[in-house]
């Protein structure tokens, strides 16, 4: 069983910034694909950033040029770097692992983090 555990929300100016963190216990072939979704309240859960092997990326529109995802495989962690943040990016995040990225469709992923929370103040 993979447990993922995230770190580094917070509440932030617009125009500022932060960088998610998520630990993996294991990296495998389970976890190929490493993402992060969020979700505001009354809002569906959407894909924000995944990584899969090496440095394939694939950034939503809605952060492209903005949140830049990486990885450390000797810590087992996968890093969301979140600039310019504006009060629309404001949400819970959740890192999520899975065998492979599926399009970003949070339901095909299997295993999850507790959820970091991010509050984005203008």
């Amino acid at each position: 069983q993979v447990q993922l555990v995230e770190s580094g929300g917070g509440s932030v100016q617009a125009g500022g910034s932060l960088r998610l963190s998520c630990v993996a216990s294991e990296r495998s072939f389970d976890t190929q694909c490493m993402a992060w979704f969020r979700q505001a309240p009354g809002k569906e859960r959407e894909g924000v950033a995944r990584i899969y092997g090496i440095r394939d990326t694939y950034y939503a529109d809605s952060v492209k040029g903005r949140f830049t995802i990486s990885q450390d495989n000797a810590k087992n962690t996968v890093y969301l770097q979140m600039n310019v943040l504006n009060s629309e990016d404001s949400a819970m995040y959740y890192c999520a692992a899975a065998p492979y990225c599926y399009n970003l469709e949070w339901k095909r992923f299997t295993y999850w983090g507790q959820g970091t929370q991010v509050t984005v103040s203008s």
